[in-house]
């Protein structure tokens, strides 16, 4: 072997052990990358869940005081609905329900309100909560009767956010397909007034502006 080709040699190796150092540097530097994430991924889960909701369930009342008409009292089921009734609660003790209307009425079926917008199309940008309803994949067996208070949505469905309806007669047929979260205990008399006093526009239960029936306010009351 002559010394050049020696020397060639030589160089080879040296340059072959600085890339196989270069290659394990690289690969520490992946490794050390690939830990760090994982940590600031385990670290913001962790941060997120700790503002998690802390929501227990139960059973709330709701006084749901019309103008002109006097208070519905409505049971809250917690437990078989708990975001819908989270969300309700949090909308009424932040004043959200407060001065809004009634404005779709259809007697022998239901009333329905607490939309910002005045018009049903809208929930003013507010936030929106899951469909608990089976069609859904939620288990809830709080029937659509006489009484029933439920979320409003569009076709999607987790789009309620703040518009509700009472049922005035039994309407079974929604069973699955909406959130009933409780039922009417005081003052069904009022729907029943409210309903036969209404007079619609359209078959869709359309009241005009200034027939309206206001929400003076919603009360949240823990049971005892």
């Amino acid at each position: 072997m002559s010394s050049k080709n020696y020397q060639n040699t030589a160089y080879t190796r040296k340059e072959s052990e600085k890339a196989k150092k270069a290659a394990a540097a690289k690969k520490r530097k992946i490794t050390i990358g690939v830990i760090a994430a994982a940590i600031i991924i385990i670290v913001l889960i962790a941060v997120f869940a700790g503002k998690g909701s802390d929501f227990k369930g139960g059973t709330y009342y709701a006084d749901i005081v019309v103008k002109d008409y006097g208070t519905i009292t409505v049971s809250l089921d917690g437990d078989t609905a708990p975001a819908t009734v989270e969300n309700f609660i949090k909308l009424a003790e932040d004043g959200i329900y407060d001065g809004l209307t009634f404005h779709r009425i259809m007697e022998g079926f239901m009333m329905q309100g607490g939309d910002p917008n005045g018009n049903g199309v809208g929930d003013d940008g507010l936030d929106t909560v899951v469909g608990e309803f089976s069609a859904n994949g939620y288990e809830n067996n709080i029937s659509h009767v006489r009484g029933t208070i439920s979320m409003a949505r569009s076709q999607e469905y987790n789009s309620a956010s703040s518009q509700f309806f009472i049922v005035q007669q039994d309407s079974t047929f929604l069973d699955g397909q909406y959130a009933g979260f409780g039922t009417v205990v005081e003052g069904m008399e009022i729907v029943d007034q409210i309903c036969q006093e209404s007079n619609p526009t359209d078959n869709n239960g359309s009241i005009p502006e200034a027939e309206r029936p206001i929400i003076e306010t919603v009360t949240i009351r823990e049971a005892e």
